[in-house]
């Protein structure tokens, strides 16, 4: 949802920093990292495979297209972070 995307530059604008987005996966953004300089946005890597999965990739294909074209993909200081949460922590 572009809401989520929105909120983040909604956030970032109060510092007057920016940061890069994975494209396609809004749904799956659970925060931001303050981090040094270099906002970074922060995925649920579960719920971006499953988007994958929606869009008709089997569990296998969606994992490995997650794994080594979005989390596996450095674009920069401020590549996003993608997370697997572990529940009841």
């Amino acid at each position: 949802m572009e809401k989520n995307r929105k909120k983040v530059f909604e956030f970032l604008d109060q510092f007057g920093m920016d940061a890069l987005v994975a494209d396609g996966f809004d749904d799956a953004i659970v925060g931001v990292v303050l981090q040094d300089e270099h906002p970074k946005v922060v995925y649920d890597s579960y719920k971006c495979i499953d988007m994958l999965i929606e869009e008709g990739m089997s569990e296998e294909e969606a994992t490995e297209y997650f794994d080594y074209n979005v989390s596996g993909s450095y674009v920069g200081e401020q590549t996003p972070i993608f997370i697997y949460p572990i529940s009841g922590i």
